[in-house]
């Protein structure tokens, strides 16, 4: 049984779901795929904490599948933009296992992942499953990895 290490950018996930179907991404759908005879070393969901209660549920809901939360508190810029970014810390995270599973499935459309999957995939050997919305996920990325699942209407929920 392969093992395998789950990676999600809650915030890339909601936001490209939202502007491509105007639906959110159901979790256990994927939990379901990824998690189908393989062991699970480590799951981890990476958001932005805005303390509201909407969201603290959301989390529950993630922690209840199996996920373990990961939070960063929300910023507001004084000029309005805000910021709430993991990138480094998935990056971290994904270093960290890479070596100790077989599979690494990253939920993310963001880019700035493609030097990060090239590397663990030469210096590992490990297989890299990359979840997207197509329109919205960076070709470098798709290229990058050694398995790309479109997120797509079987993956929304409603």
């Amino acid at each position: 049984m392969k093992t395998v290490a789950l990676f999600v950018d809650v915030q890339n996930i909601y936001y490209t779901t939202r502007q491509a179907y105007q639906r959110n991404f159901d979790y256990n759908k994927l939990w379901r795929q990824v998690t189908d005879n393989r062991k699970v070393e480590a799951a981890y969901a990476y958001a932005t904490d805005r303390g509201d209660e909407k969201q603290r549920q959301f989390q529950n809901i993630l922690r209840g599948i199996g996920f373990e939360v990961k939070l960063k508190p929300y910023l507001q810029r004084r000029d309005g933009t805000s910021k709430g970014d993991w990138d480094v810390g998935i990056t971290i995270d994904i270093l960290d296992v890479a070596p100790k599973v077989d599979v690494v499935t990253l939920l993310s459309g963001d880019g700035d992942f493609a030097l990060l999957v090239k590397t663990i995939i030469e210096r590992h050997g490990v297989e890299v499953e990359v979840y997207g919305v197509p329109s919205l996920t960076s070709k470098a990325l798709v290229k990058a990895a050694n398995d790309f699942y479109p997120i797509d209407e079987t993956f929304l929920l409603g």
